[in-house]
């Protein structure tokens, strides 16, 4: 991770997101703002994350949690983002996912934001990291999930204003 990254990444802005340092003086750690991606549960809400990243980047995944509250399969309850390209690279011990899936030294901050939005518009709850939103997200999406989903998505708005 390097200050060029973070420039990189201001002069070629990737739609739904913006990044930065939470902290000039480390590079290892970022503020990022996802925004709900349209025709979604989560349209029109403005969610911060943080990324941390390892100090053996890019042969170690950064770890991504949100610190707005978000109701998703694949956000634990504390916050903390479950996908696959998170994961550390190498064999998944569960045989659930393929190596190519999981983390890769190629890729960047845009790759992993592109995937997160991507989760949002579609979550798998096949391996939840939130079991309740899982359940009600195959059960009844547009029922409990959508209301909990819609709750995150006004105090998002309203924190953004702050």
């Amino acid at each position: 991770v390097t200050q060029q990254n973070v420039e990189k990444l201001n002069k070629n802005p990737v739609e739904g997101f913006s990044a930065g340092l939470i902290d000039d003086e480390d590079i290892y750690k970022w503020e990022v703002v996802i925004i709900g991606p349209q025709d979604t549960l989560f349209e029109g809400g403005f969610f911060k994350a943080y990324l941390t990243f390892p100090y053996d980047y890019p042969l170690r995944p950064p770890k991504m949690k949100f610190i707005t509250e978000i109701w998703h399969p694949n956000v634990a309850k504390n916050g903390d983002v479950c996908i696959s390209i998170l994961h550390e690279p190498g064999e998944d011990q569960f045989g659930y996912e393929k190596p190519e899936e999981r983390w890769l030294p190629i890729h960047t901050v845009e790759t992993i934001m592109i995937s997160v939005i991507s989760m949002l518009a579609d979550p798998n709850s096949d391996s939840p990291a939130n079991v309740d939103a899982a359940k009600e997200w195959r059960e009844d999406p547009n029922g409990e999930f959508k209301r909990k989903v819609a709750r995150c998505v006004r105090k998002s708005q309203e924190m953004a204003f702050d």
